[in-house]
């Protein structure tokens, strides 16, 4: 521990600083704006190339969309893996953003259109190369992507001491901005990119340079990350830190089962009874990730109505870049202005309470969608019910088109009034849709709500998240935090599978009172929650071994082992001073 600490302080001296922070981090900052440049401007064109340039149709493009989406936030768990347990947080993310650049350079080369164009009509003549090529990129990307995701707020986390918790926070919400400064400007050039006409043989929709640019971003990001290398602090990977876990909590279950009779006495957590196969200090580090995982178990009900928020009304594309906007402008407000006035006022608004608030933001942001619904409805026309026949007859010449209804029964024609009477038929022009009077900066009340909700909750999740994990499992848990994003979008799927209310205002009420519970639910388990500081807990295990341990078990009494049983009896001691 002495030796480790050394080590970081002598490396912290080396690494140059700016008002308090270190310098490594600008270099964490500019890499991952690009990356989210790269990430976000190839998605924003990705169905449009599956349809115009693929020719799949919309329910193929849209499910091979979401899968794709989908395992960007599950390879998180692997790439939290490879960094604590095999390469440590800077290999790893080197080697997968150079995976990564591999697969949007692939994306880019998918796109080219002249490549098997061997008749030169504008067309690809070999599809099957271009879609594979494709489907190759796309899963280098998500490995790539999904795969740093958890590396990269940890290893920036690392940069900063341990007293250095204002400036820790400040960071993180540095990072989040620059996730949405990239997200902001990728979504405003990308699609220009792809409007502009290019090719050899024939002009088409130039996808190569839509997805060109974003695959020169990832090769900024990856130079930048790596002209910071001297500077940055590394923490080296603990071995196979997550296959040791899940041992661990495997002989815990089991052991508690064997002794599950009353003859046995009852220890204070379930963990406990790993203890007859190993240390204290693993024991120690498992409790604070399970509480925290279990902490974890209602947010993903935030993500489900977060990933929606496009879903609002049908809207021009524009609106769509009014969550990053707001965020630019909302991240350092928050940080600078609204945090601190809380503060003065003497109110402990924890991480936890952030957490909570964002999530009723983020409901009260779909009640106002709801109420924004309900006014639009009203200007719509009454369609035909279930009961009910409607036809309609689309004439592009400039003739008369002579239509016969059999029966007596009256019966209306959209645009005009038809009624009969006998064999004598009067037609008086209507008017079917009335213009809709509702205004679309309307919706922008649902986007700021989201967003402040958003900022609340997501920056706070990934300090949280850092702060309250082990040392040797800081990228584990920042995958498990992005885990619940998959699991929100899951939740989205499921209950579009299971069939939509007859009304979209009554979905989004259901919704918002669904987080209105999860964040009662959510409030409560944080009331209980009690804070932890990794570090100081590791340090009062750090000294108990297992061969210690087993020295003591045998009763040896010489002065070394009467040592060993009272530094074991002292630390038992703080144990119980310690809530895990």
């Amino acid at each position: 521990m002495a030796d480790k600490e050394e080590q970081r302080t002598k490396k912290t001296k080396n690494s140059p600083s700016c008002l308090g922070y270190p310098v490594s981090i600008f270099f964490i900052v500019v890499n991952e704006f690009c990356e989210r440049f790269s990430y976000y401007g190839m998605k924003a064109v990705l169905v449009l190339y599956f349809k115009y340039f693929i020719g799949w149709d919309n329910d193929l493009s849209t499910t091979i969309y979401h899968t794709f989406v989908a395992l960007c936030y599950l390879t998180p768990i692997l790439g939290a893996i490879i960094a604590d347990s095999w390469l440590g947080k800077f290999k790893a993310i080197v080697y997968l953003s150079i995976v990564y650049t591999i697969g949007q350079v692939i994306m880019a080369i998918s796109a080219i259109h002249d490549i098997t164009d061997t008749n030169r009509d504008g067309t690809p003549d070999n599809m099957t190369f271009h879609t594979a090529m494709s489907m190759l990129g796309l899963m280098l990307i998500a490995l790539g992507t999904g795969g740093i995701k958890p590396c990269v707020a940890a290893f920036g986390g690392d940069q900063f001491e341990e007293h250095q918790e204002k400036q820790r926070s400040t960071f993180f919400s540095i990072f989040y901005l620059s996730i949405n400064a990239g997200s902001l400007l990728s979504t405003l050039i990308t699609p220009i990119l792809r409007a502009q006409e290019c090719g050899i043989y024939s002009k088409q929709s130039c996808f190569p340079l839509a997805f060109g640019v974003p695959a020169a971003l990832m090769v900024v990001a990856l130079i930048v990350f790596i002209a910071g290398h001297s500077m940055y602090i590394m923490e080296s990977p603990k071995g196979n830190i997550l296959l040791r876990v899940m041992k661990c909590i495997g002989f815990a279950i089991k052991n508690r089962f064997n002794h599950r009779s009353q003859q046995h006495p009852k220890r204070e957590h379930w963990m406990d009874w790993a203890e007859e196969k190993y240390d204290k200090l693993l024991i120690a580090q498992v409790k604070m990730v399970l509480k925290v995982l279990f902490l974890y178990i209602p947010l993903p009900m935030f993500w489900a109505l977060f990933d929606q928020q496009g879903a609002f009304i049908i809207q021009p594309d524009q609106m769509q870049i009014v969550n990053p906007i707001l965020i630019v402008i909302m991240v350092p407000i928050m940080d600078s202005a609204v945090y601190p006035l809380i503060k003065k006022c003497h109110i402990n608004f924890t991480p936890l309470r952030r957490m909570t608030v964002g999530m009723l933001l983020a409901a009260l942001a779909f009640v106002a969608a709801a109420l924004l619904q309900i006014q639009i409805d009203q200007t719509m026309p009454n369609f035909p019910s279930s009961s009910q026949i409607q036809v309609k007859f689309l004439n592009l010449e400039n003739t008369s088109v002579p239509v016969e209804v059999e029966g007596q029964e009256p019966f209306a024609v959209p645009g005009f009034d038809v009624s009969s009477n006998n064999d004598t038929s009067n037609l008086n022009t209507i008017q079917d849709i009335e213009p809709n009077g509702i205004h679309m900066a309307w919706q922008v009340i649902q986007y700021f709500l989201m967003t402040c909700g958003e900022v609340v909750f997501s920056v706070t999740g990934l300090d949280f998240s850092y702060a309250q994990a082990p040392s040797n499992m800081k990228s584990v848990l920042q995958a498990g935090w992005l885990l619940t994003v998959a699991v929100g979008n899951i939740i989205v799927l499921i209950v579009a599978e299971a069939g939509s209310l007859p009304d979209q205002w009554a979905e989004y009420v259901l919704f918002a009172s669904l987080l209105v519970a999860v964040s009662i639910i959510f409030a409560v388990m944080a009331y209980f929650y009690t804070y932890m500081d990794p570090m100081e807990i590791e340090a009062k295990f750090m000294d108990l071994e297992p061969e210690e341990k087993k020295r003591k078990e045998l009763g040896m009494t010489t002065k070394d082992n009467l040592a060993y049983v009272n530094n074991e009896t002292s630390n038992n001691t703080d144990d119980k001073q310690t809530k895990i």
